[in-house]
């Protein structure tokens, strides 16, 4: 018995809790639908709010194999499946020659054996016991091309090698496909998959979030380094607004250097683990911010 026989949407919630990830139960429902109903998830939303962690969060609570593609443009189809190895073939051939026939010696080079394999291929030949989680990063950065044969790709779980012959997947993987919306992505993308929008937390959510994974971090210091980023995300001075991962970098900065409380002092030699646009640093006005800040803390443990 595998962890997907008696899976609920609670037991993900429990499991990925044990992994570190905070998920709620919109998130933990996104999830279960997606294995049960065998369909790719679409995830978008902000920058550093937690998209790629659920693909890798996801595979260790299975125990499976996390095969990960990275986005990027220009990215084609056939750097995405398979490429033959070349210089394994050519020494092959050298190794055999006068040996064997050339036609068994063409059948071997074009063999398996010979395939170097990419993240889609690798996805449908996974063996093990449970399908491996197959994530599709920042889908946005690949061009449409690629888009639309992704569409093909998911429709069929398979694919065509034409020394081989057509390979279909042994267990459909579990599909995470990311997207930070630097462009819109296709209606036919988007009606494949199951949708997700993932965006900043809400205070409580977020304390949980940095109290788990900043360990031995006062809950004073903790409170004002939220209040203090969610400050920041509703400014409009602020272009490149910080993320959760942002604040648990800033967060775990303040903890080496033995911060107790945030002062203006520390607030700017630390502002940069925070805020990575020089433009965004020049705008922030830390003591103003600051005293709001306390302020509404101090009213907070009242």
């Amino acid at each position: 018995m595998t962890l997907l026989d008696g899976l609920t949407i609670d037991k993900i919630i429990e499991e990925m809790a044990k992994q570190l990830y905070i998920a709620d139960r919109e998130i933990a429902t996104a999830i279960y639908l997606a294995i049960k109903l065998e369909k790719p998830l679409l995830i978008e939303g902000e920058p550093g709010c937690g998209k790629t962690d659920i693909a890798k969060v996801l595979a260790n609570m299975l125990r499976t194999e996390l095969i990960r593609l990275q986005c990027y443009e220009g990215l084609d189809s056939s750097s995405t499946i398979y490429e033959w190895n070349y210089p394994k073939q050519l020494l092959y051939i050298k190794m055999m020659e006068n040996r064997r026939d050339l036609m068994e010696v063409e059948e071997e080079i074009f063999s398996e054996k010979f395939l170097l394999k990419r993240p889609l291929l690798k996805a449908l030949l996974h063996d093990g016991p449970l399908p491996a989680v197959l994530l599709i990063d920042e889908i946005d950065r690949a061009d449409e091309e690629f888009e639309g044969f992704l569409l093909e790709f998911l429709a069929e779980f398979q694919v065509t090698i034409p020394e081989i012959g057509t390979i279909k997947a042994r267990k459909k993987p579990i599909v995470i496909i990311t997207s930070n919306r630097t462009r819109e992505i296709g209606e036919g993308l988007r009606r494949r998959c199951l949708y997700l929008y993932l965006t900043y937390p809400p205070f409580e959510k977020e304390l949980r979030i940095v109290k788990l994974k900043v360990s031995g971090i006062s809950d004073r210091l903790a409170r004002e380094v939220i209040e203090f980023v969610q400050r920041l995300r509703l400014s409009p001075e602020i272009f490149k607004k910080p993320g959760i991962s942002e604040t648990l970098d800033w967060a775990l900065a303040l903890r080496e250097l033995g911060v107790e409380e945030l002062t203006p002092k520390v607030v700017r030699e630390t502002l940069s683990v925070l805020l990575k646009s020089s433009d965004d640093l020049k705008n922030i006005d830390v003591e103003a911010l600051l005293e709001e800040v306390k302020f509404n803390i101090d009213e907070e443990l009242r």
